[in-house]
């Protein structure tokens, strides 16, 4: 059984907000919100779950219909581009250089 929720969802929604706006360290959040681990809590679970997917997709959907546009795209772009590097020849500098003498080495 899972006791009463201390803190409102809309301050928890805030304080990730504020911490993806501000960049700053969990332990850092202010004392205007919530703990940061009940926090960090929600934030984790609820990418668990799938609800900000679900927010990002609404939210998507809502913007396209405001410039004017189909909620859903009709079409899709790929682009891909392949780069090849197990044949390419790095900078001489990148390799392990030779010693000056034989007797550096263990083998002769």
């Amino acid at each position: 059984m899972v006791g009463p929720r201390k803190a409102e969802k809309r301050e928890i929604v805030e304080a990730i907000l504020y911490l993806l706006r501000a960049g700053c360290a969990w332990r850092l959040l202010p004392r205007d919100f919530p703990p940061w681990q009940t926090v960090y809590h929600y934030l984790r679970r609820w990418e668990r779950e799938g609800i900000w997917a679900g927010v990002l997709h609404t939210l998507v959907m809502a913007d396209r219909e405001r410039a004017g546009r189909k909620a859903s795209p009709s079409a899709a772009i790929v682009d891909s581009q392949t780069v090849r590097t197990a044949d390419q020849k790095g900078d001489s500098r990148d390799t392990t250089p030779e010693s000056a003498s034989m007797g550096a080495s263990g083998t002769s």
